[in-house]
C-alpha cells in the first residue's frame, strides 16, 4: 500500500492531482473495478450449508403460514 502525503506548501488541487496520477500509473484502480462484480463460486460443503438452511427456513415459513401467524404473500403486482 502507497502511502501519499502532502508536501510542505503544496496545495490540495496538486496533491490530488499526484495522486490521481499515481493510482493510474500504479493500475491498482483499474484492477479493483474489474474485481467488484465477480463472484467467488461456493465449495460442495458451502453449497450443501446453504441447502440445508434455505431448506429449514423454507419449512418454518411454511409451518408459520399454515398456523396463520404469517399473513399470505400476494403473488400478484399490486
Amino acid at each position: 500500500m502507497v502511502e501519499f502525503k502532502r508536501k510542505k506548501g503544496e496545495n490540495f488541487e496538486s496533491f490530488l492531482r499526484r495522486f490521481n496520477k499515481t493510482l493510474i500509473k500504479s493500475r491498482k484502480l483499474n484492477e479493483v473495478r474489474k474485481r467488484k462484480y465477480i463472484t467467488h463460486k461456493k465449495n460442495k460443503s458451502q453449497q450443501k450449508e446453504y441447502a440445508l438452511i434455505s431448506r429449514q427456513m423454507r419449512e418454518k415459513k411454511e409451518y408459520l403460514r399454515k398456523t396463520g401467524k404469517l399473513k399470505e404473500e400476494t403473488k400478484g403486482r399490486w
